[in-house]
């Protein structure tokens, strides 16, 4: 097939689109990242990453790597082999956090849930409440689960911990909810959170990123799970003067350091409000205009920043991603494991505004109709467009 000319659009939660400007920042020479000037970039990336996790008593630290890579950190830093952690599944990402604790040696209680639900607080405080011992090192909770599109409460995940008097850790996963969802680490008491530069950073893949609460620094040391490349004590000596215990990737800093400038530039609080307001155009699409059903159970399980869609029964959602990719340059997020074939998935986060989106679901419409499936054409812009042109982004 040959080349579709124009740009591509890239509508996967996650890499997401890299504004120009932040693109040009990272277009860099290679400089010495052990000269005395280095750490001016280094502190001031750090130092700006707490007001996005908002908190002022955690510390940031970045290493190149995913989010993948900062689960394992979390883990591995602050807990020994045979301790006990809790979490719950839910969805493709959920369920690999919780893999993952299983094959680095701890003891998982996992608490399986419908996927298109969130997070079983209630399920969590009985489960703490029983653990009198108070055996559970650790409590995992996803606060976007992008495999889905759905969203948990984490400030009702510290509200179960602290009901149950249980002083285990709160680890939570905002890979794809920072920076496009609030997050509030201080106040919501979380001790290791869990990112990625892909996603409402707004860069390419290949930076992790780590908040860390002062308890989650204390148990740095009583942790006896083996660790090197990811060992946060290497990691915080040097970062304490600016530097890294290996060569870090200097682009990526430097794009860091432009997307951050961007992100203030608009205020979180005014980012946050375009994210529901875009994704209530979106669900006005899905919903009322293709008549449709969101994986996402109920409306509090909604996320802003990516909406999985099922298609009817006996049609094939890898087809319609396969047609708007090969017939529109359109790219749509695949359904995963348990919902393979049975949902698409259009990413609305970072970079992007109503007439971006507007192409996606264009695109998408396209591409059901190319597969028969019987929407009716036009209506999915047409609810969007009705929902956007009447409504305005509500900042708290």
């Amino acid at each position: 097939m040959s080349r579709i000319a124009g740009r591509t659009h890239l509508f996967v939660p996650g890499p997401t689109n890299v504004p120009d400007r932040v693109l040009r920042a990272m277009v860099v020479p290679q400089e010495d990242h052990r000269s005395p000037k280095f750490p001016e970039l280094t502190l001031s990336v750090l130092n700006d990453l707490k007001k996005v996790f908002k908190t002022t008593e955690g510390t940031i630290v970045t290493f190149p790597a995913s989010g993948t890579g900062m689960w394992e950190a979390a883990l591995t830093n602050t807990l020994s082999p045979g301790d006990k952690v809790l979490v719950s599944a839910f969805g493709q990402f959920s369920f690999l956090w919780a893999d993952m604790a299983k094959r680095l040696g701890f003891e998982v209680e996992c608490v399986e849930c419908e996927w298109g639900t969130g997070v079983p607080y209630d399920k969590y405080e009985e489960i703490l409440r029983a653990d009198k011992e108070h055996k559970i090192k650790a409590v995992l909770a996803c606060q976007n689960e992008t495999a889905t599109g759905v969203s948990s409460d984490i400030a009702k995940v510290r509200k179960a911990m602290d009901n149950a008097s249980h002083p285990a850790l709160l680890m939570v996963d905002t890979v794809s909810s920072l920076v496009s969802i609030d997050f509030q680490m201080d106040a919501w008491g979380v001790d290791c959170a869990v990112s990625g530069s892909q996603k409402g950073f707004m860069l390419p893949a290949g930076m992790g990123i780590l908040g860390l609460s002062p308890k989650a620094i204390k148990a740095i040391d009583s942790s006896r799970s083996p660790r090197c490349y990811f060992d946060l004590a290497d990691m915080l000596k040097n970062n304490a003067s600016g530097y890294f215990p290996y060569t870090p990737s200097i682009p990526m800093l430097h794009g860091m350091r432009e997307a951050l400038d961007t992100i203030f530039e608009e205020g979180l609080d005014e980012i946050f409000a375009r994210h529901d307001y875009l994704a209530n155009g979106v669900r006005a699409a899905v919903q009322e205009g293709w008549k449709l059903s969101l994986c996402a159970k109920e409306p509090q399980w909604y996320s802003n920043t990516v909406s999985a869609i099922l298609v009817p029964e006996g049609f094939d959602a890898a087809k319609v991603i396969s047609t708007a990719y090969k017939t529109y340059n359109l790219s749509l997020g695949a359904g995963l494991s348990k919902v393979a074939g049975k949902v698409f998935r259009i990413g609305h986060l970072g970079d992007l505004n109503c007439l971006s989106l507007m192409s996606a679901i264009a695109g998408a419409e396209m591409a059901m109709l190319d597969n028969g499936i019987n929407v009716t054409p036009g209506s999915g812009v047409a609810a969007a467009s009705t929902y956007w042109r009447t409504h305005a982004p509500k900042v708290k």
